[in-house]
């Protein structure tokens, strides 16, 4: 899974529907890279796409927000509050395929 989608999928971890800016403003990411990447996770259900009534003219708004009760994404996504793990950076940067990143307050892995 691409280390943006987790974050993305970590900011509607709380199943809550959030509008598109708020998630924007949320993970920083450009407005195009993240269109792209909720529509990725829409295609691979991991998250819900729901339209906002209308207030009035204009383009509809949407909300996106994690599927709940079905599981899906404690399974993609582990709490990483749950255990610490100790490794030196020779041994982490073995194991991970590109390295570590830091986003906001996350620190990314990506593993082989």
């Amino acid at each position: 899974m691409d280390p943006l989608d987790v974050v993305i999928l970590n900011h509607l971890r709380d199943g809550k529907p959030k509008e598109f800016k708020q998630i924007l403003t949320a993970v920083k990411l450009s407005h195009n890279t993240l269109r792209h990447h909720l529509n990725s996770l829409e295609d691979k259900k991991l998250i819900l796409k729901g339209k906002l009534p209308a207030k009035g003219r204009g383009r509809p708004k949407f909300t996106y927000s994690v599927p709940v009760g079905e599981g899906r994404v404690p399974s993609v996504l582990p709490n990483p509050s749950t255990g610490v793990v100790s490794l030196t950076f020779d041994r982490l940067s073995q194991i991970c395929r590109f390295g570590v990143w830091v986003w906001g307050n996350s620190l990314i892995l990506t593993f082989a």
